[in-house]
């Protein structure tokens, strides 16, 4: 190679290298701090646009997971107060069932119909007023035939599949006396009572099917919840493997190229030295 003073290739070489290395130090200094391995388009392209829909898709499954929590929690607040309806079925039934009796007289009838009607009364009380976050539950708001369901978001799209229509699934008809025709009911004779009895039976059995439905879709929900919770611990491995950096690998890498940028930096003075060489052509023998 000619020796010249004007252009040091040797310098230049040692340059190119120092930031090719100070460049990869950079990138393995960012993998460590930030613990992933991709936070760039240009450290894999095709791995980044794969792991942003798999983010992507973990985030909303996990606001799925939320909006179903929420549903299950709803379910049960309507659950507790059928509960607590169904109580008050059984307790007029057993009231009517007293007033039937003819060993009982006018006054004990009298005493057993106040009863009957302050009942009655918190029923109606209970179905008016139980509500979740302001949507009311079981006065008809969440029967089949309602304009406005109540729609659980649970899904990746806005397919049928993604979404749960609580009206749909639940079909909650209003739980009060007028509905379930007793309003009128007395207990004051035998005859009233006997045909209380009759009306409450009825309105247990009425009660009991909606039960049924909302403890079967509490259980559909919390099924649906787990699923959930498996496809967004399967996506989120899947997107660890790809994105994460592995730090054992960055952590050599770092050390690396840490060294290379010393000697690079080291070997750029050397090369800066090499026309003084020149000098010595111009010494006297």
């Amino acid at each position: 190679m000619a020796l010249t003073i004007f252009s040091n290739i040797s310098s230049l070489n040692a340059q190119r290298y120092l930031e090719t290395n100070r460049n990869l130090l950079s990138a393995s200094i960012a993998r460590v701090a930030s613990g992933i391995r991709i936070n760039s388009s240009s450290d894999d392209v095709a791995g980044l646009a794969i792991s942003e829909a798999l983010y992507s898709d973990v985030q909303t499954l996990k606001q799925g997971a939320r909006n179903l929590n929420d549903g299950i929690a709803l379910i049960n607040t309507i659950d507790g107060a059928l509960n607590e309806q169904a109580s008050i079925l059984i307790r007029l039934r057993e009231l009517a069932t007293q007033s039937a009796t003819g060993t009982i007289g006018e006054t004990e009838r009298k005493t057993i119909q106040l009863e009957f009607d302050a009942l009655r009364k918190e029923l109606n009380r209970i179905a008016a007023n139980t509500e979740f976050n302001g949507q009311k539950l079981i006065d008809g708001s969440l029967a089949a035939s309602s304009t406005d369901s109540i729609i659980l978001q649970i899904g990746l799209d806005s397919s049928s599949d993604s979404r749960i229509d609580l009206n749909e699934v639940l079909n909650i008809t209003a739980v009060t006396s007028q509905a379930l025709d007793f309003d009128n009911e007395s207990v004051l004779t035998s005859g009233d009572a006997l045909a209380a009895i009759g009306k409450l039976n009825i309105a247990l059995e009425e009660m009991n099917q909606i039960r049924g439905r909302v403890g079967a879709n509490q259980n559909q929900l919390v099924r649906a919840l787990n699923n959930l919770n498996v496809s967004i611990e399967g996506l989120t491995t899947a997107l660890t493997t790809i994105r994460d950096a592995d730090l054992a690998l960055e952590l050599a890498e770092l050390t690396k190229n840490q060294i290379l940028v010393q000697a690079g930096a080291a070997m750029i003075g050397q090369a800066n030295l090499t026309p003084q060489g020149a000098l010595t052509l111009l010494e006297q023998p």
